[in-house]
């Protein structure tokens, strides 16, 4: 069967890829990779790349780990799915390790980021009703991104995303991010329930806030009895060299989701709460049919006790600042290159300008990113099992492809 997928995809090499059956929500690259391992993907060709990019932050342990592999094979051989109207041990025990690892108290197991983040939207109006506020407002960030269903849209400060889909849901105010005083200037609004944000932003063009932002939001909700949601899809599960990047900051919000290197490669999201917002839920108020399945669940217990074991949590801060000590070495003196930053496995590279192709460009050099932040930034979200090696291929890559922009 495997023979036969390549066999066919070598068919179509130099064509387009036919796929009249789907709808065309997706701009996709002239490739298709059939095999991976590590920090590595092969295409139908036989081609080798660099994966820098993580299948956009999801693979942090890298492709077919052999440990999450075999979790994946034993677990698909004893049970899949029963849903939750039964009680589900795998469930119950990465509820406690998730907690754990993140300081909150109870959880939600979804199947995506967007929908742990419609769980905090809902739990946030749940909160509203118990305030007697009827018309609650979520301020959001701007160059925020959430997700793309209707409440997740909504939250999402982009216009050029949300464009087309009015009207969205309300409430949602959008402020500047990295700007305390700009949070400070909508306190007045009593019907202010939540203030959502990424710790760093991903989707904006891996925007990291000052030292002392987050902490300063956590203040201010504290002050204004708001609670505190932080968006951890992207940053989440050690990408950052901390279990979550606002561990960072010393600081713990109220409400917290996770999806993506959750499952490294498995959907399934997760949010979860602490103090009294974490029993705001109660039967009837929400659910999921597929949503912490045995399967999911116990292949994001062997996630989180790979990262454990073999200590990734500060691999993934030692290899994030190797890289991006390599980078500011090699580009620090380009007049196209505006930025690099970053925490940890997550590192964006600003240009002055839109390039056009450049993902393709670098396709073709063997590696595996994507742009992001208004198509500026090159988005670098590589695996903790990259090599010393790889590492070097990144680094000379993006140096070769930045430097011949310039010329």
């Amino acid at each position: 069967m495997f023979k036969k997928l390549i066999n066919r995809l070598k068919r179509n090499k130099g064509q387009a890829y036919p796929e009249p059956a789907l709808m065309n929500s997706y701009t996709r690259l002239p490739v298709s990779f059939v095999r991976g391992e590590g920090a590595l993907l092969w295409d139908a060709n036989g081609k080798q790349y660099v994966d820098a990019l993580g299948g956009i932050a999801v693979t942090f342990l890298g492709h077919c780990h052999p440990t999450i592999s075999q979790t994946i094979s034993l677990q698909a051989n004893t049970l899949l799915h029963t849903s939750n109207l039964f009680h589900i041990p795998a469930q119950a025990k990465l509820g406690e390790t998730f907690c754990r690892i993140s300081g909150m108290d109870k959880v939600f197991f979804s199947n995506s980021g967007a929908e742990a983040n419609e769980a905090a939207i809902k739990i946030s109006r749940l909160f509203a009703r118990e305030k007697g506020i009827d018309a609650p407002v979520i301020v959001s960030m701007k160059r925020s991104f959430h997700g793309r269903t209707m409440a997740t849209l909504s939250a999402t400060g982009n216009t050029a995303i949300q464009k087309n889909f009015e009207p969205l849901v309300s409430d949602f105010i959008y402020v500047d991010y990295n700007d305390l005083s700009a949070l400070e200037a909508v306190q007045e609004n009593k019907n202010i329930v939540a203030v959502m944000l990424e710790p760093i932003q991903g989707e904006g063009g891996i925007l990291v806030p000052d030292s002392g932002y987050l902490a300063g939001v956590r203040k201010l909700c504290d002050d204004n009895n708001w609670l505190m949601i932080i968006d951890e899809i992207q940053t989440g599960i050690a990408r950052t060299g901390q279990w979550f990047a606002h561990q960072s900051e010393g600081i713990s919000p109220d409400i917290l989701t996770s999806a993506k290197a959750l499952g490294n490669g498995i959907p399934i999201g997760a949010c979860a709460a602490k103090g009294a917002v974490a029993n705001l839920i109660s039967p009837g108020t929400h659910g999921t049919t597929f949503g912490g399945n045995p399967f999911a669940c116990q292949v994001a217990l062997s996630v989180i006790d790979v990262i454990e074991t073999q200590g990734y949590v500060d691999k993934a801060a030692e290899l994030g600042a190797t890289l991006k000590k390599q980078l500011q070495q090699n580009l620090s003196t380009l007049e196209n290159v505006v930025d690099i930053r970053g925490q940890g496995l997550m590192l964006g590279i600003e240009l002055d300008k839109a390039y056009p192709n450049l993902a393709h460009t670098f396709l073709d050099h063997g590696l595996v990113i994507n742009i992001t932040g208004e198509g500026k930034v090159i988005r670098l979200l590589p695996a903790v099992v990259t090599t010393e090696q790889q590492l070097k291929k990144i680094t000379e890559t993006v140096c070769t492809v930045i430097e011949s922009l310039s010329a």
